[in-house]
């Protein structure tokens, strides 16, 4: 199908999509033999959301906390661009003292955005603000448009339109949030939506940018799967129906149903050059794609940046820890206090023989992590070794009769009825009896 046979459908009921979301059973995912071909973007980059979408999942963060978060996204992109923007909240007086001093720090990237309603009153605050560009809300499901905004189709477009127009008077950049796509009737409505706007693209000469918000999880990553579910085919249908460019397209996902890793990157191979994220995936209900994740998954895509400073995601998770008093799980990857550590005594065993046995990649070279074991029932003589091997810079063997001692003080405190790991201040003084008394 060519642009000209995508137009609107003003139906008069909602296409609420019954056969793939009855509500009262879990979703179904349905395929044809319609395969779209995978194209990656030329380029990928990422935006983050961690102070709009973020915020709407956790108690608000300061403004001081905010610009050192701000910085450390700074740190971490390096100058790269991998980090390219983030979105900002202007409603308080915090909000705005945030944004201006955010905007003071001078960092080339992520570039400091808005977001806003679809309401024509709130661009006074994005042009008070002196900034480029800004989001807008535009849902585009009949879920949003019917049953929320009380609109028909043609109402909403309208209104969306009259919004963006306003903008690009202005001169602002536009970002349109195209929330529950997942839901949508692309042929009926979104398409033709995103048609008309990259028809106000070319009339004015701006660059109008779509966000693909799957709000409630829904997307799945399978070419074979059917709309409005398929990630492929959404992305697809924007670049080759829609004429939106690739860099024009971010991919927005929730955790509903697992899948808020495995779309964006998905999303990024079919052609979608941007991945909006939060950092360690805070947001709204199950959350936000996890924005250090991606940063990975960007480096396994396309390799290793050399600008982009990996190890600050280590810094990041720091902060939020120490500072901000955020549980991060222990098991959290790449974040996690554990998630490069092992109990089992046969990993153990292998991490002492060669690391790449069982640790993913050099943790300590490339996060500034390296890779650990917590003692338990499990660890046994491996595990206790490579503990005192890693804390001491030593090279014990594993029938030293004293590390033996220490396994059986282990031992004996699992025979007891212990439930619980063994802290490193326990080691360090049972590792003082054996090892410094002669």
């Amino acid at each position: 199908m060519t642009n000209n046979e995508f137009k609107l459908q003003d139906v008069p009921e909602p296409n609420l999509f019954r056969t793939v979301f009855p509500y009262v059973e879990l979703p179904r995912v349905t395929f044809d033999d319609t395969c779209v071909p995978m194209n990656p973007a030329p380029a990928i980059w990422i935006t983050d959301t961690t102070f709009r979408d973020g915020q709407q999942a956790r108690p608000p963060y300061t403004v001081e906390q905010i610009v050192d978060i701000y910085r450390l996204l700074g740190k971490l992109d390096g100058g790269s661009g991998l980090i390219r923007a983030s979105e900002f909240f202007l409603y308080s007086r915090k909000d705005r003292q945030a944004v201006e001093q955010c905007l003071e720090t001078g960092l080339p990237f992520p570039h400091v955005t808005g977001w806003i309603r679809a309401v024509k009153s709130d661009f006074k605050l994005v042009k008070d603000m002196k900034l480029p560009e800004t989001g807008i809300l535009t849902s585009c499901s009949d879920y949003h448009i019917f049953l929320k905004l009380k609109k028909s189709r043609k109402q909403a477009m309208s209104l969306y339109l009259d919004v963006v127009k306003a903008a690009l008077d202005e001169g602002i950049r536009v970002r349109c949030h195209v929330e529950d796509v997942t839901r949508s009737d692309m042929p009926g409505f979104t398409i033709p939506f995103a048609i008309e706007l990259m028809k106000l693209r070319q009339q004015y000469g701006v660059d109008v940018k779509v966000r693909l918000c799957d709000t409630m999880g829904y997307g799945v990553p399978w070419p074979n799967a059917t709309l409005p579910r398929s990630v492929p085919k959404i992305v697809h249908a924007m670049i080759h129906d829609a004429g939106v460019p690739s860099e024009l397209l971010e991919w927005h996902g929730h955790n509903d149903f697992h899948k808020v890793l495995i779309n964006p990157a998905t999303a990024w191979l079919y052609g979608c050059a941007g991945c909006n994220a939060s950092i360690l995936g805070i947001g709204e209900r199950t959350g936000n794609t996890p924005l250090e994740a991606m940063v990975i998954e960007a480096a396994q895509l396309r390799g290793h940046d050399a600008k982009v400073n990996y190890p600050v995601i280590s810094e990041i998770a720091d902060y939020f820890r120490d500072v901000i008093g955020y549980d991060i799980p222990h098991n959290y990857p790449l974040m996690g206090r554990d998630f490069n550590t092992t109990s089992a005594g046969i990993h153990a065993d292998g991490l002492t023989k060669s690391e790449e046995i069982y640790s993913a990649f050099d943790t300590h070279k490339i996060l500034n992590r390296p890779c650990g074991v917590r003692i338990t029932d499990k660890s046994g003589a491996a595990g206790i070794k490579h503990w005192i091997d890693n804390n001491y810079g030593l090279d014990v063997a594993k029938d030293d009769s004293r590390l033996l001692k220490i396994r059986d003080i282990v031992d004996a405190q699992y025979e007891a009825g212990r439930t619980t790991t063994i802290s490193d201040e326990e080691m360090h003084a049972w590792y003082a009896e054996s090892f410094a008394k002669k």
